[in-house]
């Protein structure tokens, strides 16, 4: 983050017909919109054509297993099945087989270079493309792709975010096939690129990536699901695994407009901006018709994501004016996070062919909803056995209350842990409003499930009362059956079904921390359960009779996260306070959690991240926070003072011409009002921001830039909102909300 002086300056003059070209600019913008000619998506030259049937399309470029069976001699295939799905040690020999099989096959699609793909602490994705071709004597060349290329790649370790891990001096890393998540190929107008999805780490094998932990915590979460799995009698499973199904909501902006705003293009988010006539008051955008040329980028945007294997299923309208949402299948948690990067990628390159800008920012308008990445999650055994599937009877299936009950206790035991899992700048902005769950971690469970575990409190059982179909009133409809429980919206993690779904997280966020996050602490608990029923069975004690003591136990001693209210309400706030649930508002609230004395015996216990790895994290997260904020400040100070000052001081100008009568006057009066206060606003922020700590990477800096920036960030902002209200519209120079929200 840059530490000098900022160079805005509210003596800085501009040409007085700068102010007014902006403007003509965004006018001009608007009607051709409204042109049918430019309304037209463009058409991109890789789109596919013919056949409709999306299943011809799903995994065309995806080296999957139906590919591998077809192109791997059977003895290299079976060994690359076991290690995928068995989770044998990679057989090094087969490698060279497989690349140029491999190769082979991404030649054949016009593939000319191959990337190791890996997920570092950007929260992004990162990739550099190596050519297959290699020279030889004589003028020719050989297309060539080794088993030592597969496996390993390295990185400038240095050039990522490490945390301290990694001085800039110590620049060696690793990036490490993982054959786990299918390799894919990308394309582009001149070809392709084959991708291999990896992990990456340091030279001394620290992770300095997202997957890498996630891999680790899928492993500790499926051993104790096994042990638990083999006390109930079930002898044939031999894997469980974390399974993830991410929704995604995201805001699409015409793209011209778009460049217009300044605060948009640098933050991704409206730093400015008057509240418009009708926002999403009328609830008419949620689950309405979708319009024509949103509705030609959703299809082009699945047609790209199912040809590289990503199951999209659902798409509609959101709440919020230009807010959309689609979601995909369920998938393992590893396979699940490599296509939610590869979703979010896709949203930004698709929408600039259609002529929009891809908004992911958790808050990206005031007043309107938020965007969140809702984590249903859930775990599955290799058999295809969800494990938190109620059945008929959830009462009496007490190995779907001893998960439930795990989770409980975890959710409990290490809420502030889930509730840091999904802190950022952005999610800041939208966590607690009427919109998004509040940053007081609660389970709901709901209808059948709640009345159980209210029973069970009371240290009683009962198989639940069966729910009776839905009954209409109009006897030509069939009969629907009800689910176990109503849906709670305003609850962060909610059972729905046969899964729980992690609402709190930001649309922007690599699910990968979160899940994480969740893996550990429900491992923690399985791991407890298990030694308990294991130290019960080996002193002779009835088996079923310690179950149902342990689960009694659980749940009277964790009861406390068990809420199916209203979570936006003051009442539960007050109700939380009582429980003794931890209220962190913010991220800087949520930062000393990670390295607290309790996490870093969690995740080294659990073997998920050594203490080292934890520290350079929360140096990261940090780093992160102050740096983003500090964005928006440089970005406000830009705008504020060189665009919005300037738009202003021209109208003055010009009323002061105009005015006559005391009405015109009193206008006049306001408007110097409002500059006085816009230059008040402006040269407090710059003075916050000048006392800044300097060293981003502390909690100091953390709480300054959340406590004192950003509440200074908040009085410009109702200052230049209010210029808006009363400044003539032809002198304006952003595009407003109107603008924004509602041309399609």
């Amino acid at each position: 983050m840059e530490t000098g002086k900022p160079q805005q300056s509210l003596q800085k003059n501009s040409k007085e017909s700068d102010t007014t070209m902006n403007a003509n600019i965004r006018r001009e913008t608007m009607v051709s919109i409204g042109s049918s000619s430019l309304n037209t998506p463009q058409k991109h030259e890789k789109r596919q054509k013919g056949k409709k049937d999306l299943s011809f399309l799903f995994g065309n470029l995806v080296f999957n297993e139906r590919i591998q069976r077809q192109r791997l001699p059977i003895t290299v295939f079976r060994s690359l099945q076991r290690t995928i799905k068995q989770g044998t040690p990679l057989d090094p020999t087969i490698a060279e087989t497989i690349a140029s099989t491999m190769r082979d096959w991404a030649i054949e699609h016009g593939v000319t270079h191959f990337t190791h793909w890996f997920q570092p602490m950007t929260g992004s994705t990162a990739e550099k493309h190596d050519c297959f071709i290699t020279p030889l004597e004589g003028g020719e060349s050989l297309s060539k792709f080794s088993g030592l290329e597969l496996i390993r790649g390295e990185s400038d370790a240095s050039s990522f975010p490490s945390g301290g891990l990694r001085a800039t001096f110590e620049a060696r890393g690793y990036t490490a096939w993982d054959p786990t998540s299918p390799a894919f190929i990308l394309r582009h107008p001149n070809g392709g690129t084959l991708v291999i999805p990896t992990i990456f780490v340091s030279w001394t094998g620290d992770a300095l990536d997202k997957r890498t932990p996630l891999r680790r915590s899928n492993r500790a979460i499926g051993q104790q699901a096994i042990r638990i799995l083999r006390l109930f009698g079930n002898t044939t499973a031999t894997r469980v695994d974390s399974t993830l199904g991410a929704e995604q909501e995201y805001f699409l902006v015409d793209r011209r407009l778009a460049a217009l705003r300044p605060d948009l293009m640098v933050t991704g988010r409206t730093l400015f901006g008057a509240r418009p006539p009708k926002g999403q008051e009328l609830d008419d955008n949620y689950f309405g018709s979708i319009p024509e040329r949103v509705l030609a980028f959703m299809t082009e945007l699945e047609q790209e994501l199912l040809m590289i294997g990503v199951p999209v299923k659902t798409r509609h309208n959101e709440a919020a004016p230009g807010q959309f949402e689609f979601a995909p299948m369920f998938e393992k948690a590893i396979i699940a996070t490599d296509h939610q990067m590869l979703v979010m990628q896709f949203l930004k390159t698709v929408a600039a062919r259609h002529g929009f800008t891809c908004l992911l920012h958790e808050k990206p308008f005031a007043g309107v909803n938020g965007s969140g990445k809702h984590n249903n999650w859930s775990l599955t055994t290799d058999e295809g056995d969800n494990l938190f599937d109620p059945g008929a009877t959830p009462g009496s299936n007490a190995q779907f209350l001893i998960f439930c009950a795990a989770v409980i206790r975890a959710v409990h035991k290490y809420g502030d842990l889930l509730r840091f899992s999904v802190s950022s700048a952005g999610n800041d902005l939208r966590l607690g409003g009427n919109e998004a769950p509040p940053a007081i971690i609660s389970i709901f469970f709901g209808g059948v499930l709640d009345d159980i575990f209210k029973e069970i409190a009371s240290g009683k059982f009962t198989s639940g009362v069966p729910l009776d179909p839905l009954d209409f009133g109009l006897p030509e409809l069939p009969p629907l059956a009800r689910d176990s429980g109503d849906r709670n919206r305003t609850s962060p993690f909610a059972f729905t079904g046969n899964k729980f779904e992690f609402r709190a997280l930001g649309s922007s966020e690599n699910p990968a921390t979160s899940t994480t996050f969740l893996n550990t602490i429900v491992a923690e608990s399985l791991s407890y359960i298990a030694d308990r029923l294991e130290k019960a069975v080996a002193d002779g004690e009835n088996f079923k009779t310690a179950v149902q003591n342990l689960i009694v136990e659980i749940v009277k001693k964790h009861k406390k996260i068990l809420f199916d209210g209203d979570c936006y309400s003051e009442d539960w706030k007050k109700e939380a306070v009582r429980r003794k649930l931890p209220n962190l508002a913010t991220t800087a609230d949520c930062l000393p959690v990670l390295i607290s004395p309790a996490s870093i015996d969690l995740f080294t216990r659990m073997r998920v991240y050594t203490e080292t790895e934890l520290r350079s994290r929360f140096e990261i997260s940090t780093e992160n926070y102050t740096t983003i904020v500090g964005i928006e400040t440089l970005s406000a100070l830009e705008i504020s003072g060189t665009m919005i000052l300037q738009a202003a001081l021209k109208y003055k100008k010009d009323l002061q011409q105009a005015a006559t009568t005391l009405i015109q006057k009193s206008l006049l009066e306001e408007l110097d009002d409002c500059i006085d206060d816009l230059v008040i606003q402006h040269r407090n922020v710059r003075e916050v921001y000048m006392h800044r700590p300097q060293n981003n990477r502390t909690i100091e800096a953390a709480e300054y830039s959340c406590h004192t920036i950003r509440p200074a960030l908040e009085k410009l902002r109702d200052a230049v909102d209010h210029l808006e209200e009363i400044v003539d519209d032809a002198y304006w120079p952003l595009p407003t909300y109107t603008e924004l929200l509602f041309s399609r």
